[in-house]
């Protein structure tokens, strides 16, 4: 394996080379979506060009040879995250739809009183569907956060009780960027008999993620920021703990047999995915890992830990810039708040300048009320991005600082 050199890594992502209002594009929202390798692009097109079908349900070559493509990249996701065998992962169409499975499944079980214990730091994607639980009688608890802006593990495992029934959680925030302590955030749970389940759809982006030695019940992640497509999500799920959840959805696929008074469903992964699955995508997200695998993935992470320290560093002591969070241990991403600038303003602005940002919640409206305010701008590092973009940000940010002020 080659060492990380970011300058080859920039040159397999067609976009960088695009121009946004006459300037170079300085694309800093990889954490909201990543760019998209030639690799992944060139797997789609020749698969609708040369071996396109349905899978599972044909005997003809092209079905053959499109579900052998379809299950494999299955098999990467499983290699991806460390899960002991492919039947572990369910194709979802995105994280979000993995969380309302598990959330579907596990509210047929769930009894009024029972209760969930998540965190201020959550994306919504993991608060809404459990809210859906509340309306049956499951009480939700939320662990606090510290003012760095990590979750504060004592009065998590202090919320513990024997009526605790899953504890889950982010892996790594998508605003703060602090990683969670899975190691007791399980012993919390394990100590009461409950579940855990990750979003791990920052974390795994960042680093290597070995569910099996995390000995969590449930991870999930998607696609798209992992250089793959969009529409396309994991659930992964321990073989006892997929086998006891009921279906999510009805139809074909994921039945064993039907009869007009009767029917029978097919094991895990496939009592998940009904319908026609996103074969394409799978086939893109396939790709995305054999990309992802051949890159030194320490000298990947060691680059975006520099590119962020950098900013940081840069930013720190400046009396008009707020930072969200600023824990030891977290992702390359930077959340702030600029004095007298509303974060959408701010936003378009560094756009004329060709720097793309996230601006808003970010789907965190709990966590942003935590740090009393409405809306703030993230920045979020990617390998592809360099020393000089970090510096093009913040000779934008300057000017747009001059502008508010």
């Amino acid at each position: 394996m080659k060492p990380f050199d970011v300058t080859a890594f920039r040159n397999a992502f067609p976009i960088l080379a695009r121009e946004i209002h006459g300037k170079p594009l300085v694309y800093l929202d990889s954490a909201a979506s990543a760019q998209k390798p030639e690799a992944v692009i060139e797997a789609m097109t020749h698969a609708m060009r040369h071996s396109y079908a349905n899978v599972h349900r044909g005997l003809h070559t092209l079905a053959n040879e499109t579900t052998d493509a379809y299950e494999a990249a299955r098999a990467a996701a499983a290699r991806l995250v460390g899960a002991a065998s492919p039947d572990n992962m369910v194709f979802t169409k995105g994280a979000t739809e993995a969380i309302n499975l598990v959330a579907a499944g596990l509210g047929r079980q769930f009894a009024p009183g029972d209760e969930i214990l998540l965190s201020e730091l959550e994306h919504h994607a993991n608060y809404v569907p459990w809210h859906f639980l509340r309306e049956r009688g499951v009480v939700l608890r939320f662990a606090p956060i510290t003012d760095r802006g990590e979750i504060d593990m004592d009065r998590l495992e202090a919320l513990v009780t024997p009526r605790t029934r899953l504890i889950t959680l982010t892996h790594m925030s998508n605003v703060t960027g602090a990683k969670t302590d899975v190691a007791r955030v399980v012993a919390a749970a394990r100590a009461v008999g409950a579940q855990v389940l990750l979003d791990g759809c920052q974390a795994v982006v960042h680093q290597r993620v070995d569910v099996t030695a995390l000995d969590i019940d449930y991870y999930v992640f998607s696609s798209h920021k992992l250089f793959g497509p969009t529409g396309l999500g994991f659930l992964y799920g321990k073989a006892d703990r997929l086998a006891a959840l009921p279906p999510y959805q009805g139809g074909g696929e994921m039945i064993a047999s039907v009869g007009l008074d009767t029917i029978s469903f097919a094991d895990p992964p496939h009592r998940f995915e009904a319908g026609t699955p996103p074969i394409l995508e799978a086939i893109g997200f396939r790709a995305a890992v054999d990309f992802i695998e051949a890159l030194d993935r320490d000298g990947a992470e060691a680059h975006e830990q520099a590119l962020y320290r950098h900013v940081r560093e840069a930013l720190r002591g400046d009396n008009t810039v707020r930072v969200l969070g600023d824990s030891a241990e977290k992702g390359p991403i930077l959340t702030f708040v600029l004095d007298g600038a509303h974060a959408h303003d701010l936003a378009q602005i560094l756009d004329r300048y060709g720097v793309a940002v996230r601006a808003g919640t970010h789907c965190a409206e709990p966590l942003m009320r935590r740090f009393g305010v409405t809306s703030s701008t993230r920045v979020s590092f990617a390998p592809y991005n360099t020393v000089e973009e970090a510096e093009a940000f913040l000779t934008a940010l300057d000017k747009a600082r001059r502008f508010f002020g």
